[in-house]
């Protein structure tokens, strides 16, 4: 059975490049953010839910969910994004088992990507967590050149997430991601030799 290593950080931390480096190993990755995306497809159980919750106006004429519309929502009453998150976590949870068993048998290492490891309660379902990390400071220059965001927008979307401090302090492994891209590549792959994964 193969070990099961859960990926998080923060938003414009880097995980993506983390994940990218991995991916280019071969190793399969469980995607968090993805399968978020899948389970609200037409015709899956959890839209029908969304549905039923929020009403018709949150569905596109063509029956596909209307984010926008859904993300105003939750972003103006945030108790509306708990009853969401509870809505959806039933079926996110049981895809994301589902994917980890499934590869835990065909390879000897599976990356679990996931943003909200901590916040989500992921800790159990994987073997050992890794936190790509960068300062908060560092993380709210990239944001806001990233995504054009105010600085007030920025620290927002930051402190809707546990502190990327905390997460680190929590993790096994931490992948720092404060210099180039080659810098962070060689800690990944001085781990994956450690390991014997490659």
């Amino acid at each position: 059975m193969g070990f099961v290593l859960g990926l998080t950080g923060g938003i414009a931390t880097g995980k993506s490049t983390v994940v990218d480096i991995f991916r280019s190993f071969g190793f399969p990755i469980v995607d968090g953010d993805q399968i978020a995306r899948e389970i609200v497809e037409v015709g899956q159980p959890a839209l029908t839910a969304i549905k039923r919750e929020f009403g018709s106006s949150v569905i596109l004429p063509d029956g596909q969910l209307n984010r926008k519309q859904l993300g105003e929502i939750i972003f103006n009453q945030p108790e509306k994004r708990h009853v969401l998150n509870q809505l959806l976590d039933p079926f996110l949870r049981k895809t994301i088992l589902d994917r980890i068993e499934a590869y835990k048998t065909k390879a000897k290492l599976v990356i679990v990507d996931l943003p909200l490891l901590f916040e989500g309660n992921y800790i159990d379902t994987v073997d050992e967590i890794a936190t790509v990390y960068v300062p908060e400071s560092i993380q709210l220059k990239r944001l806001m050149a990233r995504d054009s965001l105010s600085e007030q927008d920025a620290k927002k979307r930051i402190s809707s997430q546990w502190p990327i401090e905390e997460k680190k302090a929590k993790s096994t492994i931490v992948f720092d991601n404060q210099q180039s891209i080659t810098e962070t590549k060689e800690q990944v792959v001085e781990w994956l030799k450690a390991h014997r994964y490659i």
